[in-house]
């Protein structure tokens, strides 16, 4: 939606270019997730090092001397840091933001020990894995992700990854609660499920941009007390979207169509747009049954 949104704003017609463009912009996604990751063993290197100069100080006091390294202990963390496969695609993707901007990772430090969730996890001597791994999906869900300093970090770094924040989030949470204490490294989620689905993204691009004026006449007669010309830009690319679904994706279910571009305009569209495209999905597909050319394959079709 918003690689078509862009081609209209700069009115391009080069195809190639925005798919690039738009392969580009899901690619880095991963990179967001392999730098999100990376915060949390840069995070426990950080504090590695800390407690080492501390205990060397010329006037330590006695718990300087002899720090407690539970967290740096950490089972999960060190299952984290000990993934080479994780490790070997960070350094692939070249993601050594945090190499260059330890003040974030500083920031993020002084916020952990803050929290309560960090204190109640210290005062106690020792800990299973499970209750490792736990403690550090609260304390991403509840400390780093909604993070200020990272999230401004994030926006100035890549515009685009504002978008991707909440998805990459969930997925790794899901991540480390799901880790078993059986395994050997923490395994990558891929970018993405199988080559359909790589070619689903390809292909949705590609029929929506090359059938906009087919596909924009299946609602202009659906918006009688509309001005089409005042209908907004991103509305008719959801629209457009919704119905190249309709059309020519048989194997997806209309009601997964309708469902998924009511949420993307509930996120970026106006406040009433999802009733509005909701309406108009609503009226098409009636028509669209009557007329029989509303086909779909597979089960779960409407």
């Amino acid at each position: 939606m918003q690689t078509i949104y862009a081609m209209h704003q700069h009115q391009s017609d080069n195809l190639e270019k925005e798919e690039k463009f738009l392969f580009g912009s899901i690619e880095s996604m991963q990179d967001l997730y392999l730098l999100m990751l990376s915060a949390l063993i840069e995070i426990q290197s950080k504090e590695e090092e800390y407690l080492e100069l501390v205990s060397k100080k010329h006037l330590a006091t006695k718990e300087e001397r002899n720090p407690s390294s539970k967290f740096t202990q950490n089972k999960f963390l060190h299952l984290l840091k000990n993934s080479e496969s994780l490790l070997d695609k960070i350094d692939a993707r070249k993601v050594n933001n945090w190499k260059q901007n330890d003040d974030v990772i500083l920031f993020l430090i002084d916020a952990i020990k803050e929290s309560q969730l960090y204190v109640d996890y210290m005062s106690k001597s020792d800990s299973t894995f499970d209750e490792d791994k736990y403690f550090i999906a609260n304390l991403y869900t509840e400390v780093i992700a909604p993070n200020d300093k990272l999230y401004e970090y994030l926006e100035d770094y890549k515009l685009t990854w504002l978008d991707d924040v909440p998805l990459v989030n969930t997925m790794i949470l899901k991540q480390i609660k799901q880790v078993k204490e059986t395994q050997e490294e923490f395994k990558i989620t891929k970018l993405y499920k199988d080559e359909d689905d790589k070619e689903y993204a390809k292909n949705l691009f590609r029929k929506t941009v090359l059938n906009e004026v087919e596909l924009s006449k299946q609602y202009i007669d659906k918006t009688p007390n509309w001005d089409t010309d005042r209908i907004a830009e991103i509305d008719t690319i959801i629209l457009k979207m919704a119905i190249c679904e309709f059309l020519k994706f048989p194997s997806i279910p209309v009601k997964v169509t309708i469902n998924e571009y009511l949420e993307v305009a509930k996120e970026y569209s106006t406040p009433k747009s999802s009733i509005f495209i909701n309406g108009i999905l609503d009226n098409l597909v009636k028509d669209l049954k009557t007329e029989d050319k509303l086909v779909k394959t597979g089960r779960g079709l409407l």
